[in-house]
């Protein structure tokens, strides 16, 4: 293959619709990792091609869960030692990874220009992929609304803890008033039955009906407490991997189909987006 045709193809790549989703919460401790890897994986066995961003930028523990020892990381591309690309390493089950530091202060407190830089950074991967899952931070510090607004959904992991539900609530209210997200999916995560997943849905859906008109939450899925988790998890390997009969992993197979069906973009919003040149009729030959 000559350099022309594969720079071709390359452009192509580049050019297929990309699904960007800010899996975020409240607050830590709900699980929010593991179901960022989990679709990641079940997206995988559906045929796709994911891409995780540890996009908790200065405690980063995808690599960690996911068996990883990357060399490289995002602080080496701030520092324009390497290109997005360099730093990209593949785990077992075809999930690759862009991976964040851990314990550098810096990358924790990045600007807003910053974090510009790194969205903008992914318009120029040469990459064929078709979903880039944002793996946040926990909270409402400036990394977690940066990558929230400018992803396509914002996927909110909550628990049936009062403080996750409340905390679930203060990040939704945030974005919808400083940023203009209205529409937000919800995981229910580690739920005992449906049933109880469902309560826990109508009581988030409860709170911003009555507070944040502009607001719609949709369920994106009730993924069941899975006492096969914490195996995968001591295996650093995804449970829809380990464990593909699981309860669990079917609840993931089920919301990686969900989401193939939610409508993609096709114009831009103004705002800071992760691909946006898709958005506005670029093309991809120019």
């Amino acid at each position: 293959m000559g350099l022309d045709q594969a720079a071709g193809l390359r452009r192509v790549a580049r050019a297929r619709p990309i699904r960007v989703i800010a899996v975020t919460s409240g607050k830590g401790g709900v699980g929010k990792t593991n179901v960022s890897i989990n679709i990641a994986a079940a997206w995988a066995k559906r045929g796709g091609k994911p891409v995780i961003l540890d996009a908790d930028l200065g405690l980063a523990n995808i690599d960690v869960a996911l068996g990883l020892q990357p060399k490289l990381n995002l602080s080496h591309v701030l520092d324009g030692e390497v290109t997005m690309e360099e730093i990209i390493v593949t785990a077992p089950g075809g999930i690759r990874v862009i991976p964040a530091s851990s314990g550098l202060q810096r990358m924790a407190s990045l600007t807003a220009a910053e974090h510009a830089g790194l969205i903008h950074a992914f318009s120029e991967l040469n990459l064929d992929f078709d979903l880039l899952i944002i793996d946040t931070a926990a909270g409402i510090d400036t990394s977690v609304t940066s990558f929230s607004r400018a992803a396509q959904e914002v996927m909110v992991v909550v628990c049936n803890e009062p403080a996750s539900i409340t905390d679930a609530y203060a990040l939704i209210k945030l974005l919808n008033r400083d940023h203009n997200i209205r529409r937000f999916r919800v995981i229910a995560n580690m739920a005992h039955g449906r049933q109880e997943g469902m309560e826990l849905f109508r009581k988030l859906v409860t709170v911003t009906d009555r507070f944040l008109s502009e607001v719609i939450l949709e369920l994106a899925g009730v993924v069941p407490y899975d006492t096969y988790l914490r195996k995968a998890v001591q295996k650093q390997m995804p449970l829809v991997d380990l464990f593909p009969h699981s309860q669990g992993t079917q609840a993931f197979i089920e919301v990686a189909h969900r989401i193939a069906q939610w409508p993609l973009p096709t114009v831009a919003d103004g705002s800071l987006q992760f691909f946006v040149e898709r958005l506005v009729g670029k093309n991809p030959f120019a």
